[in-house]
């Protein structure tokens, strides 16, 4: 039996980015995933084909991954700054525009490959004396009997750990054997993801279209003419687009986004996932938490579900080490509240705004077009406003966990 002061089961971005959080502080942390990193994704250069998955990574995210001591890593290459967001609507005079300067800040975020970011984590927490990271590993049991838990793995060996930290995604396994209810609705959508090459050159511009039937963002990736796409779409659309040969996709992709980059071609193949809003409506219990996917997912219209898993996972570790210097159980249901209440906070709020935000932008009523226009052409000239959405999306106004501050704020 090896035994451990905490173990975090999912080591993606926020089972591994809570791991770095806590070390140096006195804990003994293991990190289980079903597994590792692909090696290339270690040291990738220009040859490894882009990635279909990427995060838009806001400035909250930043400073976290910089705490990490990750950052510089993960900016050395492959990685493009966006300093405009254009959001527009299909057929409609509705358009809004975000850009760097209006908040003084250098880049609105980054579009980061996701892999990248994990391998990043994974090497620092490898290079961890206080952290042991366990994969392949299959969960074959969880004992959570409150005061320890005990894991049993499908090659028979056993781990026990004070705290259980459920990172393990939207199907989360520690979720459901805790017995947290979830609350959840079906958007009856489709994301389909894929990497394109652009006609035209993307201007380090995040931008995004609605369409009636769904959202259709073009992120811009590390080259000039490279754009990760998301393109939100209702099932049977989504069932026709993944049927299309890639030239005719590509076709129908372009003039989706009325041509704003000209043509488009396929470099990755497409992905799909179904889309579902989900809250765990309980986030803590004895000796259990879940943090990330595992407590909430959201729409990507906005991209920030990985920006509020990482806010989570900094919180949490926030939450860990004061409790560890007041001398206090770390696994004590009470101990864990505020960190419950703080984030699932955070992240209503998040799933409100984003719940608003595709109300108001499905269906093709004439009167609720003409409703939005006027209301993002209002928006677009109103600079207070425009800078309380963009600062919040940025990860600069809210409750932030000190780790996700910028370093200024608290080095004085």
């Amino acid at each position: 039996m090896q035994t451990f002061d905490i173990a975090i089961i999912g080591g993606g971005m926020i089972g591994l980015t809570l791991a770095v959080g806590l070390s140096g502080q006195g804990f003994n942390i293991a990190v289980l995933d079903t597994s590792e990193p692909d090696p290339k994704w270690f040291n990738t250069d220009e040859s490894v084909a882009p990635a279909a998955r990427v995060s838009a990574i806001s400035l909250a995210s930043e400073q976290i991954f910089r705490h990490c001591q990750v950052w510089e890593q993960i900016a050395e290459k492959r990685v493009c700054s966006y300093q405009n967001m254009d959001v527009k609507e299909q057929d409609s005079f509705a358009h809004i525009h975000f850009s760097h300067e209006q908040v003084h800040q250098p880049a609105l975020g980054h579009i980061v490959e996701n892999e990248r970011i994990r391998a990043a984590l994974w090497d620092k927490a490898k290079a961890c004396d206080d952290i042991t990271l366990i994969a392949p590993a299959q969960i074959n049991k969880v004992h959570m009997q409150g005061s320890t838990n005990i894991i049993q793995l499908e090659n028979d060996s056993l781990i026990s750990a004070r705290l259980l930290v459920g990172a393990d995604g939207g199907r989360s396994k520690i979720r459901q054997q805790a017995g947290f209810p979830v609350t959840f609705w079906d958007y009856g959508q489709h994301a389909i993801v894929a990497t394109v090459k652009t006609q035209e050159a993307h201007n380090e511009t995040a931008r995004q279209v609605f369409t009636q039937s769904g959202p259709l963002a073009f992120l811009p990736m590390w080259k000039p003419n490279l754009c990760s796409i998301v393109w939100s779409q209702e099932v049977e659309q989504a069932d026709a687009l993944m049927a299309m040969s890639d030239d005719a996709f590509s076709k129908v992709l372009a003039s989706t986004f009325d041509m704003q980059l000209g043509t488009c071609e396929l470099i990755t193949p497409r992905q799909r996932f179904p889309l579902r809003m989900q809250y765990a409506r309980q986030w803590v219990s004895e000796g259990v938490v879940v943090i990330g996917d595992a407590a909430h997912t959201i729409h990507p219209l906005a991209g920030q579900g990985a920006n509020l898993g990482l806010l989570d996972a900094a919180a949490l570790a926030e939450t860990l080490i004061e409790l560890k210097q007041q001398e206090k159980d770390i696994g004590a249901w009470a101990n864990l509240r505020a960190f419950e209440r703080w984030r699932k906070s955070e992240a209503s709020h998040m799933i409100a705004s984003m719940e608003a935000f595709k109300q108001l932008f499905s269906g093709n009523n004439p009167l609720k077009k003409l409703v939005r226009g006027v209301g993002m052409s209002v928006s677009n000239a109103l600079p207070g406003f425009k800078q309380n959405v963009i600062l919040r999306a940025m990860g600069i106004k809210g409750e932030l966990p000190q780790m996700a501050q910028p370093l200024s704020r608290h080095h004085g």
